[in-house]
């Protein structure tokens, strides 16, 4: 089927652009309307400017990055916001996630911040949650749809796993005794805070694409 519909992906780190891009329109849950939606980057679209992520909440940062960049791209725009809170630390990093360590986006710098925070904690109290925030805006910077998803896992220790970015490495799902760094990208799509979002936000995106309101 012809790709006529346009879908801009709110972000600028390749590593979360392609996971989102998977997530979509999964390979392992084809859906014809999904498959005309032409996903593309932010880059492909010049310089844009970069959204202030200062709203309280994961949801109130995907809805503005959204918003915000739909109305900069004149398209519609899927945006996430999303990172780690961890219970002993009364829900820290939360939003800051990203730049935990005063410079968004160093993955090693965050770590290894959390992990000298963490040191004295107990294994039984190391646990944790990766949360995200899906928002779709369309070309007029409108709130279409949302999604919210969340996994629960605990923090190791030390790195185990050189797959993924962010917390993965650290971030260790009981039921498989690995961490994310360790289970790759496949287990991942099905079991991670951003697989559990799409599952929700793929048939509102196919009503709506159904409906006829989206039209790319």
């Amino acid at each position: 089927m012809m790709r006529d519909l346009i879908l801009v992906l709110g972000t600028k780190n390749k590593k979360k652009l392609r996971e989102l891009a998977e997530l979509i329109a999964p390979v392992w849950d084809p859906n014809p309307r999904l498959g005309r939606l032409d996903v593309r980057a932010l880059d492909a679209f010049g310089p844009t400017p970069d959204v202030e992520e200062d709203a309280p909440d994961f949801a109130g940062n995907a809805r503005k990055k959204a918003t915000e960049t739909a109305l900069a791209v004149g398209h519609w725009v899927l945006s996430d916001d999303s990172g780690l809170m961890v219970d002993a630390l009364d829900g820290a990093p939360g939003v800051f996630s990203a730049r935990y360590a005063g410079v968004h986006g160093a993955d090693d710098a965050n770590n290894l911040k959390l992990l000298d925070v963490m040191s004295d904690v107990p294994d039984d109290q190391r646990g944790a949650a990766f949360i995200c925030a899906l928002a779709l805006s369309d070309p007029s910077g409108q709130i279409r749809l949302e999604a919210f998803g969340t996994c629960r896992g605990r923090i190791t220790r030390d790195w185990r796993g050189p797959q993924g970015f962010g917390y993965d490495p650290l971030f260790l799902i009981p039921e498989y005794h690995k961490t994310f760094g360790e289970l790759g990208p496949i287990a991942k799509a099905q079991l991670s805070h951003r697989a559990r979002a799409f599952e929700k936000f793929r048939p509102g995106l196919d009503r709506l694409i159904a409906s006829g309101l989206y039209v790319g």
